[in-house]
């Protein structure tokens, strides 16, 4: 079965989804759309692609702070991996990304958003539940909380 949404294509094959992100779109926009678009509650996601620029984060445990810093240049996606939650009520992708530089260095951290230039491809794993993350403040970041 064929899908259609806000800047993806996608089709479904027993559970699994191949989504293809349209080009110069935003990616964790448009599979934010597309987790809640089909209500995939919980999963795995990997994907790889293309992009002209990229927001990672980094996650200092010390001061219990995020680092971002945008990179504005033409990077081949080779890995995106991540999982699909709950967070304080909403559907939410946590994404870690690599990317291949054009002098063949490699960048990586978690993807807070990133502008497709050329192709952008994605295969989800839905599992059958409900998986929710609840901010632990001892460590600063949300951790899975299955009683909830």
């Amino acid at each position: 079965m064929n899908y259609k949404g806000n800047r993806w294509s996608a089709r479904k094959t027993d559970q699994i989804y191949i989504v293809s992100l349209d080009n110069h779109s935003n990616i964790v926009e448009a599979l934010t759309d597309f987790i809640q678009d089909q209500n995939i509650q919980a999963g795995e996601v990997t994907g790889i692609g293309a992009v002209s620029e990229a927001t990672l984060r980094f996650f200092n445990p010390t001061t219990k702070k995020y680092v971002d810093k945008t990179f504005k240049e033409q990077m081949e996606v080779t890995n995106i991996s991540g999982n699909v939650s709950e967070i304080e009520g909403k559907l939410t992708l946590h994404l870690h990304i690599t990317l291949g530089r054009e002098d063949y260095t490699a960048l990586a951290g978690h993807l807070l958003e990133a502008k497709i230039q050329g192709a952008a491809e994605f295969i989800f794993y839905p599992l059958n539940t409900k998986a929710v993350k609840i901010k632990n403040e001892e460590i600063g970041i949300n951790l899975y909380d299955f009683e909830k």
